[in-house]
């Protein structure tokens, strides 16, 4: 009977780009930089490396749809490389991968990339149908804003809240992310922004104004993973390893069956209970020390607490504004910023939250390192609230 990955795989080293608008990079220059990052801190040499997997969702830089520009990029000499997409969890998936290889026995030493240069497609957040990316990709329900707007306006009426207060709610996880980039030297956007600001932003899809999307972004993010035998044998006396990953996808009962209310993310909850039960985690909401959760809007991180069970449902908006999510609050989400300010270019940013999760462990995260860490806990969702795939990852310490 399968019991998981609990503690089975190590994370050996760890590289990220800054996000932002890298007008002058092409997507193999970005893997490059976020690889030579990763194999300076794993310590290793590139021939150590026996399977890739790269993650790349919306721009044109494979061959055939392969994983070849990687091989070519990095110089990984006749190793088996693998090209995975799934929506916003892409950067999650490639993780996904190189870790249950390693926990097979498969391979001694995985790699894992996220990469994408969303700004060379010029897709603006608002695309109409085949336009707005490169390769005419469009979305079928409409644009990303309109249908997290449709999230929104579910959870108030379900849980009766007053329009105004959930925008103060939505201003004040928009707020804090800002406040934490401007200690995340590689984020995308760094500059503190007040509440009213926020609130008084024009419009992009009620109740979302122009501070709750997150911003469009280029950069890249890499993971070498082993098992943590290897990685004490390499030096490592307690290595961060992997407690759990874990992927939900819908099966189209949200949209077809009428029992859905719209005002939370079923696929979420689904990828939360499994990786709580794989990790040993029995009280999230005092368990997990920080999250980095997919705030690709700020009523998807609202609704997010409540699926990963830190918030009672009704009652996100009452712990975020009472600053339970704050850096120096009880359980940080987002000390880096987040997709909000870090940026979100979609093939990497699942290994950019496990970055910040692994260097918060390590202690390494400067003038944005909190407390004690002894547990963090990563989130992606893919798609539309109605039609979404959810990737929920746990990291910790091996003791």
């Amino acid at each position: 009977m399968a019991n998981g990955i609990k503690d089975k795989v190590a994370i050996l080293g760890m590289g990220c780009t800054t996000f932002g608008e890298h007008w002058d990079k092409s997507p193999e220059d970005l893997m490059v930089e976020a690889f030579v990052e990763a194999l300076a801190d794993a310590k290793i040499a590139r021939s150590d490396i026996q399977a890739a997997w790269m993650g790349n969702a919306l721009d044109d830089i494979n061959v055939g749809n392969s994983a070849l520009p990687l091989a070519h990029a990095l110089r990984l000499k006749t190793i088996p490389v693998s090209r995975v997409e799934n929506m916003c969890a892409t950067g999650s998936e490639a993780l996904r991968a190189a870790v249950y290889a390693v926990a097979a026995g498969a391979v001694d030493f995985a790699l894992a990339l996220g990469v994408e240069k969303l700004k060379d497609t010029g897709y603006s957040g608002l695309p109409l149908r085949t336009k707005g990316l490169a390769n005419d990709l469009w979305l079928p329900y409409g644009s990303a804003p309109g249908s997290f707007a449709q999230l929104a306006g579910a959870y108030a009426a379900k849980h009766r809240l007053n329009g105004e207060d959930l925008k103060r709610a939505m201003a004040h996880v928009s707020w804090k992310s800002h406040q934490n980039a401007v200690h995340s030297p590689r984020a995308h956007l760094r500059k503190a922004v007040d509440v009213e600001t926020i609130l008084k932003a024009p419009m992009i899809a009620d109740p979302l104004g122009l501070y709750d999307c997150c911003g469009v972004s280029d950069g890249a993010a890499a993971a070498i993973v082993t098992t943590p035998e290897i990685a004490r044998g390499l030096g490592v006396a307690n290595p961060v390893t992997v407690k759990a990953v874990q992927l939900s996808a819908s099966h189209g009962w949200e949209m077809q069956y009428g029992a859905w209310d719209g005002a939370y993310v079923l696929n979420t909850r689904e990828a939360a209970k499994r990786a709580y039960a794989e990790a040993g985690v029995r009280n999230p909401a005092n368990d997990l020390s920080l999250t980095e959760v997919h705030d690709c809007f700020s009523i998807t991180e609202l609704v997010t607490m409540e699926d990963l069970g830190l918030s009672e449902e009704g009652y996100a908006p009452r712990d975020i504004l009472e600053g339970h999510y704050d850096r120096d609050g009880a359980q940080p989400c987002q000390p880096d910023g987040g997709l909000k300010c870090f940026g979100h270019p979609v093939g990497a940013s699942g290994l950019r939250m496990a970055y910040e999760i692994y260097t918060q462990l390590l202690g390494r995260a400067g003038a944005r390192q909190l407390g004690k860490v002894d547990l963090g806990l990563t989130h992606n969702l893919g798609g539309a609230p109605f039609n979404s795939v959810a990737a929920v990852s746990i990291f910790g310490r091996l003791h």
